[in-house]
């Protein structure tokens, strides 16, 4: 099943002059489907933050709660991260970050990995990577209806010394979605997920793993 994850909007603590040595969130709740996230947190409707991500890096939000998004159980809302036509996306902060840094991820189909660098943009020397593993798909079980194939949601974290600028999301181009992005911390931030996160996933043909949900014009 091809993954179609949600625009979100992003809750953080802090601000852009003090994420350094704080721990900082996006939830991405608040993005419209398939938004450029871009300098949604730089001065636009998510904060003066100080984050940026490339335009490679959308916002999903759930089918059930009128977006495209095939995933369900997102630990923090209906909506998720994504690069739906590209193999990487970037983030950067320009106020840094240090300590470490974890995110929730759904990869049912192939893999990822999350870089951290000093300067922007992916550049300047290599912090730390986090290797992310295909995750399980549990249709059926508590909190992923039978629909269900990007759910649940599993945690991931890196600890690194030194100070972050930038992360590099890689993976297969709309097949693993990211959320609760949390930086200046190495204990991934849940929170209980609204009804509506729990979303259809595929789009009523259980076992279509290549099927992608569309949405009529």
């Amino acid at each position: 099943m091809r993954l179609r994850l949600l625009t979100a909007v992003a809750m953080l603590v802090g601000s852009a002059a003090t994420l350094h040595a704080q721990v900082t969130q996006l939830t991405f709740e608040g993005l419209a489907d398939n938004q450029v996230i871009g300098n949604y947190y730089n001065g636009g409707a998510g904060g003066n933050l100080g984050v940026t991500f490339g335009n490679t890096a959308q916002g999903l939000i759930a089918y059930d709660a009128g977006g495209s998004g095939n995933f369900q159980s997102a630990p923090s809302g209906v909506t998720i991260m994504y690069f739906p036509s590209a193999t990487n996306a970037y983030m950067n902060v320009a106020g840094g970050f240090d300590t470490g840094f974890s995110l929730f991820y759904s990869a049912i189909i192939y893999g990822g990995s999350v870089s951290i660098y000093d300067g922007f943009d992916g550049t300047g020397n290599l912090l730390g990577t986090v290797t992310l593993p295909t995750t399980p798909s549990q249709p059926g079980t508590p909190g992923c209806p039978s629909s269900a194939q990007y759910c649940p949601f599993e945690a991931a974290s890196l600890a690194f010394a030194g100070t972050g600028h930038s992360a590099v999301f890689t993976g297969s181009a709309n097949y693993i979605a990211f959320d609760n992005v949390t930086f200046g911390s190495t204990s991934p931030v849940t929170a209980t997920p609204e009804p509506a996160s729990f979303v259809l996933l595929a789009s009523g043909l259980v076992g279509l793993l290549t099927l992608r949900r569309r949405v009529a014009a």
